[in-house]
């Protein structure tokens, strides 16, 4: 089993990715990007299912190549089900299957949620792999959960956004300042230039473990109204500033709630996951409560992070080793609860 060669493939959103993996180790991982959505300010399905459509093909095959394996070598097909944008995921789900079928080899559906924590089992994704039970912050622009993982499979919600993910106030905040799509890593790139963070935001107040960014976006939006009224210039002359406290104001949201957690569930392993997890704010947060909080801390490299193939290829590869595969009338979902047990097909 643990010589199994799976290729993943990833397409819940804008980017079409496609990993070879033997064993844990990954052999390659390619991504094109569809930076047509820049112009829009955000990704447009339409043009996203259309892209992945154009990249679908080559992008196998430069995996296919870089991994220096035949197709004839590849064990089973790997796929993201769910959840993501339907478009998209009809497409990375149909030409799966039609390579499963060609190849004669099993299909194997994949949570992409369960997929950016489970990348923490890659082999070179950290020194060593969180101990179970570990808690994840899943942060991306999609979603915002802190998740109690007992086991691969075994995971449950204990809090999560009740409006907008934290990557998602990082856009909508960054299209208030002018800055382009995704404005998230603009901003954490910004809020380096500045040792300021003059401007305080509005945090939510939440029960239990809960998240609102909505709050933050909006008192944003209000303070930005209101000094562009007495300065039309302040964006320009305060950006890196106004960078650095959105950022620390998020950050700091985000790891209240985690804190909070670890504290009252008594656990010291704790990770973090999704495309925000590169945010060199939260880092470094995480980085500080090895000492303040006796965290052992699980942090992916930034391959990982960011909608992957790598890391859809990780949890095919622990499917395939439990025989936990898909049949080919399996259908993408838009919709997919993180919780949800797998059910076998065959």
């Amino acid at each position: 089993m643990s010589d199994s060669i799976i290729l993943g493939i990833e397409s819940s959103c804008d980017d079409t990715s496609v990993s070879v993996i033997k064993g844990n180790i990954i052999l390659s991982n390619i991504a094109a990007n569809q930076e047509i959505h820049i112009e829009y300010g955000g990704v447009v399905p339409e043009l996203a299912s259309r892209a992945h459509q154009q990249n679908i093909i080559p992008v196998v095959e430069k995996a296919v190549n870089k991994a220096n394996i035949h197709k004839k070598d590849i064990s089973a097909i790997g796929f993201t089900r769910g959840p993501g944008l339907l478009g998209s995921l009809l497409v990375g789900t149909s030409f799966a299957k039609s390579l499963a079928m060609s190849l004669k080899v099993p299909l194997i559906e994949v949570n992409h949620l369960q997929a950016h924590i489970l990348a923490h089992f890659i082999e070179d994704a950290n020194p060593q792999p969180p101990k179970f039970p570990f808690l994840c912050l899943t942060v991306s622009g999609g979603h915002t959960m802190i998740v109690l993982v007992k086991d691969y499979f075994d995971m449950e919600i204990i809090g999560k956004t009740i409006d907008d993910a934290a990557g998602e106030a990082f856009d909508k905040i960054g299209k208030i300042f002018g800055l382009d799509y995704p404005a998230g890593p603009i901003i954490d790139k910004l809020s380096k230039n500045t040792v300021e963070n003059s401007f305080k935001f509005n945090k939510p107040r939440m029960e239990n473990y809960n998240y609102s960014f909505s709050g933050i976006k909006t008192s944003v939006l209000y303070f930005i109204q209101k000094e562009v009224r007495k300065n039309p210039n302040f964006i320009e002359e305060n950006l890196n500033d106004l960078c650095a406290s959105v950022q620390k104001s998020i950050v700091e949201i985000l790891m209240d709630k985690l804190e909070k957690a670890a504290e009252e569930l008594n656990i010291k392993e704790v990770a973090i996951a999704g495309g925000v997890s590169a945010n060199s704010g939260l880092r470094e947060a995480m980085q500080k409560n090895i000492e303040k909080l006796g965290w052992n801390i699980y942090i992916p490299k930034f391959e990982y992070t960011t909608d992957n193939a790598a890391m859809i290829a990780m949890v095919a590869k622990l499917k395939f080793d439990r025989g936990e595969f898909a049949d080919l009338s399996i259908s993408a979902t838009a919709r997919y609860d993180i919780e949800e047990r797998f059910k076998k097909d065959i």
